[in-house]
């Protein structure tokens, strides 16, 4: 996650003398990464990307936080500034008169709101538009400004509702049903499939789609007067679900979805009050609800010193792993040489191992000032596996044919997938929801990708396909598979030919019907009696496809290479042309040729035009030279055969 945070604003809360190049690369040593800095005025904006896991840094606070544990490692002074908000003036209770809300806590951990009266709408000062407008934030007005201020800056996502258009003050905190709409305040409206948290008012209208987006029902407008102001946190899980199924990627959605701090709802309601007091001049209720069922108590986690310094391959004294611990806010306690950490809110869903804590005291200390060995030993050779050197070599046969090898997703769309497919529990989107079960549809789509960059191509990949099986894992088939582009079927059906040829075996093509090729333009290939794979053209496509199982390939092929002796005796070759009628198989008639006697000893065509085909035919006898006239007779034969069998014409 990236966010901007401009430099006097962390030093609000950071007190450091270090330049804003130093403060980012210390900071990017042993913290969050400092990707850039920009200018932005007299001033300078870090662009900083933290790590999903430390929700805690997404906020000025939090990086002020990092960077007062991390520079003075780095021989430079720096003194964090605490939040200058006050409680004692403000009662935190489970009721209050103005508002009665109902929560399942299960959603809502933490449900916290006050009532702000009298507030006046209008623009912020020019400070806190230059602070929203750095980070990449649009200022709307004060009201809109200050939950996104707080947002920034401490991290914690804030909301605010018009308290007048809430029916008879009543908020209600559950699951979506199936099939209810909410108007959002982008005034999109959603349709619901149940289990999204949403709050109800007392009229029962939906008027917040919690932790993604306001509700339109309840928005703050110009002539708001009173404004509910609301923080809370959520059940993870449900807001990502939400956010996701409903593609409404919102800051406060992405932060929520990670996981809040609870005791972040605190300073984060205070600073709330505290700016609508200034920049709005409203007048907020002494009484805050805070519902708050289950507080945080800390987790504590036990480990020892020999366990650190084993995982670290260095020796550090116990005072400076608690002072790295301490300067992070953990709570430290040594009995001998076994240590207690008391993990603070912020980090208790991330810190949950010993191994975590050693992580803690090993980027504090410096990774880089870790020891770096080389690692000793002998390389890897190429593996002697024979599975794999025969994968290896089906894709380089078909790269010396012009083949390109290709690597496609396995997740694909349902429209990609045969019934029964196995679909993904929580997928990322609906382009990735199955795993596939052929990869023809992924074929033609990277097909269709390039088509225009080139004239003609030959696409392949040899990867699984997922077939499901009853109450079991799925069965995972390595198929090799091709598409070309701009390819006659002849060439297409002979570059296939000749791979097979390569691999030593004799195939047979059958026309047969089959699952998403175009009726009557499929061919089974055979070798004997079995089936290995398929050719043709794919519904509703020009392009030419083919597919293999890579296991019968392997068993198949000929491991070993026979060799014929060289004959003495020449043979002759001639060429014949034939008029053939229209849809003649011209492989049937190779095939009647070549077996019709011994003496044939090849035929394969050579030319075509229009319905005329050449073929060249090679005679020859391993016991004699073949005359003239033997060699007629034979002619004689295959002419005959021809005629009879295919209607065929000697031309010429």
């Amino acid at each position: 996650m990236d966010i901007k945070i401009l430099d006097s604003w962390l030093r609000e809360f950071l007190g450091t003398k270090a330049k804003p190049a130093d403060l980012a690369k210390y900071l990017s040593l042993s913290g969050p990464s400092v990707e850039r800095i920009e200018k932005f005025g007299a001033d300078s904006v870090y662009d900083i990307e933290v790590t999903t896991n430390r929700i805690d840094s997404t906020s000025v606070y939090g990086i002020a936080r990092e960077a007062t544990a991390i520079l003075p490692r780095f021989k430079v002074h720096a003194k964090l500034k605490r939040t200058k908000t006050s409680s004692s003036e403000y009662k935190f209770v489970k009721k209050v008169s103005y508002l009665n809300p109902v929560v399942d806590s299960k959603l809502c951990p933490r449900f916290c709101a006050v009532l702000i009266k009298n507030v006046k709408i209008g623009d912020s000062p020019g400070l806190i538009k230059t602070r929203l407008e750095s980070a990449g934030v649009r200022a709307i007005n004060n009201v809109v400004d200050i939950s996104n201020y707080i947002m920034l800056e401490l991290g914690q996502p804030v909301h605010t509702f018009d308290y007048d258009k809430i029916k008879k003050h009543k908020m209600v905190l559950r699951e979506s049903k199936n099939g209810e709409s909410i108007a959002t305040l982008d005034r999109k409206i959603f349709k619901l499939n149940g289990g999204d948290i949403v709050i109800e008012d007392g009229d029962g209208r939906l008027i917040d789609l919690a932790g993604v987006m306001g509700g339109n029902l309840s928005a703050v407008d110009t002539n708001t007067k009173n404004v509910l102001l609301f923080v809370q946190t959520y059940d993870p899980v449900r807001i990502r679900k939400t956010s996701m199924g409903l593609a409404q990627r919102t800051m406060a959605a992405t932060i929520f979805e990670k996981g809040t701090d609870t005791e972040l709802v605190t300073p984060a309601i205070l600073k709330g009050i505290e700016l609508f007091e200034k920049l709005c001049k409203g007048t907020p209720e002494k009484e805050v609800i805070d519902i708050y069922p289950f507080p945080f108590k800390s987790k504590k986690i036990n480990l020892n010193l020999d366990f650190v310094e084993k995982r670290l391959g260095v020796n550090i004294s116990k005072k400076d792993i608690s002072d790295f611990l301490t300067s992070l806010e953990f709570e430290t306690a040594w009995t001998g040489n076994n240590l207690t950490v008391n993990v603070p809110s912020f980090r208790s869903r991330d810190v949950l191992e010993p191994e975590d804590v050693v992580e803690e005291i090993a980027r504090i200390y410096g990774y880089h000032n870790l020891p770096s060995e080389v690692m000793s030993g002998k390389l890897t050779g190429r593996s002697t596996s024979l599975q794999f050197t025969f994968e290896e070599k089906l894709k380089n046969y078909l790269s010396g044919w012009g083949g390109v090898e290709v690597y496609t997703s396995s997740l694909v769309a349902e429209d990609y997938v045969s019934q029964n497919a196995l679909r993904l529990i929580n997928p990322l989107g609906t382009d990735s929801e199955y795993l596939r079960t052929s990869l023809m549809p992924s074929l033609i789509n990277a097909a269709r990708q390039n088509s225009g960059t080139f004239e003609s191509f030959h696409l392949f990949e040899m990867s699984n396909i997922y077939l499901p099986k009853k109450n079991d894992l799925p069965e995972e088939r390595l198929m090799l598979a091709g598409i070309f582009e701009g390819y006659k079927y002849r060439n297409a059906k002979g570059i296939v030919e000749a791979f097979l040829e390569k691999l030593r075996l004799n195939a047979n093509f059958e026309i047969n019907e089959s699952k998403g090729f175009a009726a009557g333009k499929c061919s089974s290939i055979l070798i004997g009696t079995e089936k290995i794979g398929y050719i043709g053209f794919p519904e509703n496509s020009s392009n030419v496809y083919y597919e293999f199982e890579v296991s019968k390939l392997f068993g198949l092929t000929q491991k070993t290479t026979v060799y014929t002796e060289i004959s003495k005796y020449p043979s002759q070759v001639e060429d014949i042309t034939f008029t053939l009628p229209e849809k003649t198989m011209v492989g049937k008639v190779l095939e009647e040729i070549r077996y019709l006697q011994s003496t044939i000893n090849n035929a394969e065509l050579r030319d075509i035009y229009k319905n005329s085909y050449t073929f060249r035919i090679s005679y020859h006898d391993n016991t004699k030279t073949l005359t003239d006239k033997e060699v007629e007779q034979i002619r004689n034969k295959i002419l005959q055969k021809v005629k009879e069998k295919f209607g065929g014409q000697i031309k010429g």
